[in-house]
């Protein structure tokens, strides 16, 4: 890998032959989104898929990067594809870009809103919708490989672009990695994304170095009881009362076992029992996320539910044979940490692009299964970016009246999607255009 030294990160955003021309490249991509990738953008759009089926989806995406000269291929991850193209020597870079969508139905009048339903892997059919703007990432990375294909004497070395399947139910990276990703296609010397972002103005872009997003824990706890009925509750162990006390000893966690300097959210999005008023049920069942950034905060919050469960049981007078069970997903949607040093570099780049428009962040409590690109043994530094969707009609009007607007996961939301789509797809080839020239960073936040 080649490596940049603190003294020349300064001078990024002109190294790179295709930086040093912003205009060129910004006509390029706005003469592109008009020509073609508005259409596609549409069409993805109208056409979602959920996790792990998104077949014509991918289908399509393939065909696109193909025709952009990417050799691809499919079923990678289950229904991932990788496309890549090699142009002479230099630096490997990844761009990514994930597929699905949401088991909703759109709300936003748009005349290519989705009408779509759709059966999940499980068998049960949904209403379909894009409500997390995936469709403008996999347009992005579709203007990113065209332009790199059409100007392939600015850049010399490796690209890999993934559509990646199963993004909202954090197992797509899981699965493309599982499958051999980096040992089939090669280790890259980055891995970049983005994410359209409802929560600011179509035009601005706002990064968060090192902690980006949270660890996201689903736990269900599966409480027992003894029934009665209801008019003699000395006959059993009520266990809505029992499950009760353990939402209610569960916010202790967050208040009084971690640091008031660390992050930890502990939310019961769930709670199921009984079936009538004067009968006391034998079961309860709490369904839980759990968030987190550092791993150690992240053991705390688990290890302390199965605690807190199991001594509201002991409280409560439960034989041991009754004990809770608490289920705790193997496979969890790890926190996402951009490399500081990459960070600081892609900043730059993206900073000479957009000036102002371009600010850190503060972390989010959300979660995104990206970060799994940068945990492998090959110790990959990784950088996601957010811009801005909201269109600014909509940004106005609701920050008039002092409301957040809908925004991702929203059947509401729709972004921007010609100021979302051309921001995205140059902030990603002029960070790739500075990482193929000029290698990744290192010492630059030290």
């Amino acid at each position: 890998m080649r490596r940049l030294a603190l003294a020349a990160v300064s001078a990024l955003a002109l190294a790179a032959p295709g930086l040093a021309q912003e205009g060129e490249l910004r006509s390029a991509i706005e003469a592109d989104y008009a020509a073609h990738l508005e259409g596609l953008y549409r069409h993805f759009h109208a056409n979602p898929e959920l996790s792990f089926v998104e077949g014509e989806t991918a289908a399509r995406l393939a065909a696109e990067l193909r025709e952009a000269g990417f050799e691809v291929t499919e079923g990678v991850g289950e229904t991932g594809l990788v496309a890549v193209m090699e142009n002479g020597e230099g630096p490997t870079v990844l761009l990514r870009a994930d597929m699905d969508a949401l088991p909703m139905e759109e709300d936003t009048g748009l005349e290519f809103a989705s009408t779509v339903t759709q059966e999940d892997r499980s068998g049960n059919v949904f209403p379909v919708m894009h409500a997390c703007a995936h469709d403008t990432h996999m347009t992005a990375l579709v203007g990113a490989a065209r332009w790199f294909s059409n100007n392939r004497d600015a850049w010399s070395g490796k690209l890999i672009l993934i559509g990646q399947p199963a993004e909202e139910i954090g197992l797509g990276a899981y699965a493309m990695l599982n499958d051999g990703l980096y040992q089939r296609f090669g280790t890259p010397d980055a891995v970049v994304s983005f994410h359209t972002w409802g929560y600011i103005p179509a035009g601005q872009i706002r990064y968060a170095p090192e902690y980006a997003m949270a660890n996201v824990d689903t736990v269900d706890i599966h409480v027992r009881g003894i029934g009665a009925h209801g008019a003699s509750p000395q006959n059993g162990i009520d266990p809505i009362v029992l499950a009760s006390q353990i939402v209610t000893n569960l916010q202790t966690l967050v208040s009084r076992e971690i640091s008031p300097f660390d992050t930890g959210v502990v939310t019961v999005g769930a709670f199921n029992a009984g079936t009538k008023h004067n009968i006391i049920p034998d079961s309860a069942h709490l369904q839980l996320t759990v968030r987190s950034y550092e791993p150690a905060v992240r053991q705390t919050l688990l290890d302390g539910i199965q605690r807190i469960a199991r001594a509201q049981a002991l409280a409560a007078g439960l034989p041991e044979e009754l004990m809770p069970v608490v289920e705790i997903d193997e496979i969890y949607t790890p926190a996402l940490y951009n490399d500081p040093d990459l960070s600081q570099q892609a900043g730059q780049v993206l900073r000479a692009r957009f000036g102002d428009a371009v600010q850190t962040a503060q972390a989010v409590t959300g979660g995104e299964d990206f970060s799994r690109y940068g945990m492998t043994e090959e110790d990959v530094p990784i950088f996601m970016f957010w811009v801005g969707g909201q269109p600014h009609d909509v940004w106005d009007e609701y920050t008039a009246r002092g409301e957040t607007p809908p925004a991702n996961h929203s059947p509401f939301f729709y972004p921007d999607a010609e100021a979302s789509i051309t921001m995205a797809t140059e902030g990603l080839t002029a960070i790739a255009l500075d990482i193929l020239d000029n290698g990744v960073a290192t010492g630059a936040t030290e």
